[in-house]
Order: structure tokens, then C-alpha cells, then sequence
């Protein structure tokens, strides 16, 4: 028997869960696709790309220490950390950057694929990145 296992969540922790989910479904074009109350004042917050189907979501978990506050926007230490596949790299760099996003390059075309190192809203970076084909 085979068995297989998917990354299903990554924590990203975040200051506010409002204008996470704001930033992420209004900038980045994720979808909601999950926003519970658990009741201590705390919320179950997943977002995922749209059209990602069960592929891997972000839990979105605001800081409730200041060891974790501390942590917003450099959990990887200043390295890109999130890589974005797009399938249209012009048509989403423009939306992207039309919402307010900030890149901190110009769109580099690479043998790999066209990318462009961008930073959330709280300056945790990530590659927009449209592979190259084959």
C-alpha cells in the first residue's frame, strides 16, 4: 500500500486578522476559504490562490505574544519565503501592482521563468514567479 501526504497549511502570523485577509483577498486575489471563530477571541483564518483547489493555504494566525509579534514579517529571516506560481506572469504583476502591492525589482526573466521579489503587507517577501515551460 502507498501511501501520500500534501503540505496542506503554512502559519503566517500577522498582526490583524482583518487586514490580512483584506491584503491577501483584495491584493494578492486569494480567496477566503475559511474564517472561524474559535471563541477566545481568536479565528481559524485560511486563504488559499484561487483556483489552487485543495493545494496548500496559508494560516493566517495573529500574534498573541510579543515573541510572535516579533515575528511578523521576518519569519524567514529577510528571505524569500513564499513562491507564488502564476500562470500569467504580465497579467498578474500588473493587477498586483494596480492593488498597491510593492516589488522591490523590476520582472527579471530568468531560465527558470519570468519573477519579481515583492513583500506583503508586512514585508515578508515572496517571488511572484511564472515557471518556464518544459
Amino acid at each position: 500500500m502507498t501511501s501520500s501526504s500534501i503540505l496542506a497549511l503554512v502559519t503566517l502570523v500577522v498582526r490583524d486578522y482583518d487586514e490580512a485577509v483584506d491584503f491577501y483577498t483584495r491584493a494578492l486575489g486569494f480567496e477566503l476559504v475559511e474564517d472561524t471563530d474559535r471563541g477566545d477571541g481568536s479565528r481559524w483564518v485560511v486563504v488559499r490562490p484561487r483556483g489552487a483547489g485543495q493545494g496548500t493555504g496559508l494560516l493566517l494566525a495573529r500574534a498573541k505574544n510579543e515573541a510572535e509579534a516579533a515575528a511578523v514579517g521576518a519569519q524567514t529571516g529577510g528571505r524569500v519565503g513564499f513562491f507564488l506560481h502564476t500562470d500569467d506572469f504580465g497579467r498578474d504583476h500588473a493587477r498586483m501592482t494596480a492593488a498597491g502591492v510593492r516589488f522591490l525589482e523590476e520582472p527579471r526573466h530568468e531560465p527558470y521563468g519570468s519573477v519579481a521579489v515583492f513583500e506583503d503587507l508586512y514585508g515578508n517577501r515572496w517571488d511572484l514567479l511564472q515557471p518556464a515551460a518544459g
